[in-house]
């Protein structure tokens, strides 16, 4: 028998590199800084927001934001995980690609007062079309609350098609919530319309 036989198989997943700077019309999609703790603590403390995350606690404070950002900057992590800024650099909001159980996963929120701008469908769309220009060959999963219908229909506007429904945990409303999830296949991103 031959050493080669032997050998495992790569598998680990390819990899984007590292996380760009993206600007769009409105918006500069940046890696988080620590100093963007204060923005965050502001933007999570309020339950309309969290309350569409699985995995972000309520209340949550300055401490919490601390404690997520310091390995997000630490630059150790595949993910992409990018402050959503306007041009003035105020942090208003997050979007990221994550490697979660070997499969890409995109998340997002946005403070409150942002809501109903299209900002999050702006953001969402370059954060795909770059990753998708990185990654070409891979699928990106997400999912929203099925009581979330506006983040299922930026999903949908987007090329993102339901796979499945099941329940999962939400940190900040402490109980199992309705899930739908979805994927976007390779070479599926539709182009978005600008008004």
């Amino acid at each position: 028998m031959s050493t080669t036989a032997l050998q495992r198989p790569d598998t680990k997943p390819m990899m984007p590199g590292p996380a760009p700077v993206i600007s769009t019309a409105r918006l500069t999609l940046r890696p988080h800084r620590l100093s963007d703790a204060p923005a965050i603590a502001e933007s999570l403390s309020d339950f309309a927001v969290t309350r569409m995350l699985s995995r972000v606690p309520a209340p949550f404070d300055r401490q919490d934001a601390l404690d997520w950002l310091v390995p997000v900057t630490s630059g150790t992590l595949p993910d992409w995980p990018l402050a959503i800024t306007g041009k003035d650099d105020v942090h208003i909001g997050n979007v990221s690609i994550e490697l979660r159980h070997g499969r890409w996963h995109l998340g997002y929120w946005l403070n409150r007062y942002y809501w109903r701008r299209g900002y999050m469908s702006e953001a969402v769309a370059a954060i795909i079309e770059r990753f998708s220009r990185r990654m070409p060959e891979t699928p990106v999963y997400s999912g929203v609350f099925a009581d979330n219908p506006a983040s299922l229909r930026l999903q949908e506007k987007l090329g993102f098609r339901m796979t499945g429904c099941g329940e999962i945990y939400c940190f900040a409303r402490n109980t199992m919530v309705s899930h739908i999830e979805t994927v976007l296949q390779p070479g599926m991103l539709q182009p978005r319309k600008v008004a």
